[in-house]
C-alpha cells in the first residue's frame, strides 16, 4: 500500500467542519489539507448504492479535477429491522424544500419500525467508508463501523443526524449524550481514519 509522500491533500467535502476536523487529525503529519471549495470543485452525483461507490466517486473526481491526491468519506446508519436502511440514503432521509431534517428522518425510521411490527432490540450500526484517490487513478479504500441499536425516543442535544437515537454497543447513553470527544473516539468515522493515518502516514 503506498503511502502518502505529497504535502497537500485535497479532502472532497463542502463541509467546513468535516474539513476542519480532517485537518487537526492530520497537523501532526505537515499535511496542508484543503477543500474542494477552495477549489472551485463541484459536487459529484452520487448515484452508487453502496457506501464505498459513492466514497469513489467523489474522490476520483476531485483528484481528477485538481490532479492532487483526494480524500472522501461516505456514511451513514444501517438499521437491520429495515433491510439495512436508509444505509446510503441516510442524509436523503432528511431532506426538505428548506435544507434537511433530521427529527423528522428519526420519526420516519420510528414509524417504519412500528409498522414493521419490529422486535426490540432494534440492532444497527454507523458506517463510514474511506476512499484516498490518486490522480492516476490508483485507489486506496478505508473503513469503519460502530455497532449498537436505535432507541425511542429521541436523547441527547449532542452531535447531529442521527445521534439521538442510536445508543451505541457498551454504552447506556445515546451518541448525543455523549461528550463530543468521547463520540469522536469510538465512531465508525474515527475507526476509519485510525486505519487511513496508520497505513498512510504509519
Amino acid at each position: 500500500m503506498p503511502k502518502f509522500s505529497g504535502d497537500t491533500l485535497l479532502v472532497a467535502t463542502h463541509n467546513a467542519g468535516k474539513l476542519e476536523e480532517i485537518a487537526h487529525l492530520l497537523q501532526p503529519y505537515g499535511v496542508r489539507v484543503i477543500g474542494a471549495a477552495e477549489r472551485n470543485l463541484p459536487e459529484p452525483d452520487e448515484t452508487e448504492t453502496t457506501f464505498l461507490g459513492n466514497a469513489r466517486i467523489k474522490a476520483h473526481a476531485a483528484a481528477q479535477a485538481a490532479g492532487l491526491p483526494a480524500l472522501a468519506d461516505d456514511s451513514g446508519i444501517e438499521i437491520d429491522a429495515l433491510g439495512g436502511a436508509p444505509g446510503v440514503t441516510t442524509a436523503d432521509w432528511a431532506e426538505t424544500a428548506t435544507g434537511r431534517d433530521f427529527v423528522m428522518a428519526m420519526r420516519r425510521v420510528h414509524d417504519m419500525l412500528l409498522e414493521n411490527k419490529a422486535r426490540q432490540p432494534w440492532t444497527a450500526r454507523f458506517c463510514c467508508t474511506l476512499v484516498l484517490a490518486w490522480p492516476d487513478g490508483h485507489d486506496e479504500v478505508f473503513e469503519g463501523t460502530v455497532d449498537g441499536w436505535v432507541v425511542w425516543p429521541m436523547r441527547g442535544t449532542e452531535g447531529h443526524g442521527y445521534d439521538p437515537i442510536f445508543q451505541p454497543e457498551g454504552y447506556d447513553v445515546t451518541f448525543a449524550e455523549m461528550d463530543r470527544w468521547e463520540k469522536n473516539r469510538i465512531s465508525h468515522r474515527a475507526e476509519a481514519f485510525r486505519k487511513f493515518i496508520g497505513s498512510c502516514f504509519g
